[in-house]
C-alpha cells in the first residue's frame, strides 16, 4: 500500500466544546485529513461524549471523512445511527463486540469503511482472523476514556507486528494510532508502520493548527 503521506486525524475530544463548528472548520482549513470523533458510553469507558445527533449537526461543516471511533458496549446495536448521522469510517473495539466478524461485515454493508480497535492490554493476535475484512486497525496507545494521557511505548511493537502481517498476507488496511501522539512520539509511530495519527491536544492545544499538523507529518518528509 502506497500512502503518499502520514494522515492526520485531529480528535475533537480535545477541541473547545463551546464552538465545535468553528473548531472543525479551522482544522479542516489548516490541512487535516480526517476528523476523528470519539464516542464513549460511560460503560465500556468511564466517560460520556458524542452521540449521533451531534455528529449529524457537525457533518455539514467539513468535507473531510468523519472517522468515528465507537468506544461503546454492543456497537452493533447502534452503529447504523452513526452511519446515518454522517460517519465515513466506523471503528469498533474487539473487546466490545462478541461477533466481531459479523459486525465488520455489517459496517461494510452500510457502505462505510470498517475499523477495529485494540486496547493497550489486547494482543494483535485477537484480530488476526479479521484482518482481511477491515479497512483500518486502530491501536490504542493509551487506555481509552480520557484525553491527555502519556503514550504507551509498548504500542510500537503492535504497530510493527501489524505492519509485518499486512506485508506478509498482502492486506490493505491502514494502521491508525490514538493516544499521546505528539511531535516527539509521531516519528516512532511512523517508523513502526503507522499510516494515520490521531492527535488531540497536540493539534487543538496549539496556537497554529497547520504548524502543529506539519510537525506531526515531519518524520515522513
Amino acid at each position: 500500500m502506497n500512502q503518499p503521506k502520514t494522515l492526520i486525524a485531529p480528535s475533537i475530544l480535545a477541541a473547545d466544546a463551546s464552538c465545535f463548528r468553528e473548531e472543525i472548520k479551522r482544522v479542516t482549513q489548516a490541512g487535516a485529513d480526517w476528523i476523528h470523533i470519539d464516542v464513549m458510553d460511560g460503560v465500556f469507558v468511564p466517560n460520556l461524549t458524542f452521540g449521533p445527533p451531534v455528529i449529524k449537526q457537525l457533518r455539514p461543516h467539513s468535507n473531510l471523512p468523519f472517522d468515528v471511533h465507537l468506544m461503546i458496549e454492543k456497537p452493533e446495536l447502534s452503529m447504523a445511527q452513526y452511519a446515518e448521522a454522517g460517519a465515513d469510517m466506523i471503528t469498533v473495539h474487539v473487546e466490545a463486540s462478541v461477533h466481531l466478524h459479523r459486525t465488520l461485515q455489517a459496517i461494510r454493508g452500510m457502505g462505510k469503511k470498517a475499523g477495529v480497535s485494540i486496547n493497550p492490554s489486547t494482543s494483535v493476535e485477537s484480530i488476526r482472523y479479521v484482518l482481511g475484512e477491515i479497512d483500518l486497525v486502530l491501536v490504542m496507545s493509551v487506555n481509552p476514556g480520557f484525553g491527555g494521557q502519556s503514550f504507551i511505548a509498548e504500542s510500537l511493537n503492535k504497530i510493527e507486528h501489524l505492519s509485518e502481517l499486512r506485508r506478509q498476507h498482502h492486506h490493505d488496511f491502514l494502521i491508525e494510532v490514538d493516544g499521546g501522539v505528539n511531535a516527539q512520539t509521531a516519528k516512532a509511530c511512523v517508523d513502526a508502520g503507522a499510516d494515520v495519527l490521531v492527535a488531540g491536544s497536540a493539534v487543538f492545544g496549539a496556537v497554529d493548527y497547520a504548524e502543529a499538523m506539519a510537525s506531526l507529518r515531519a518524520p515522513t518528509f
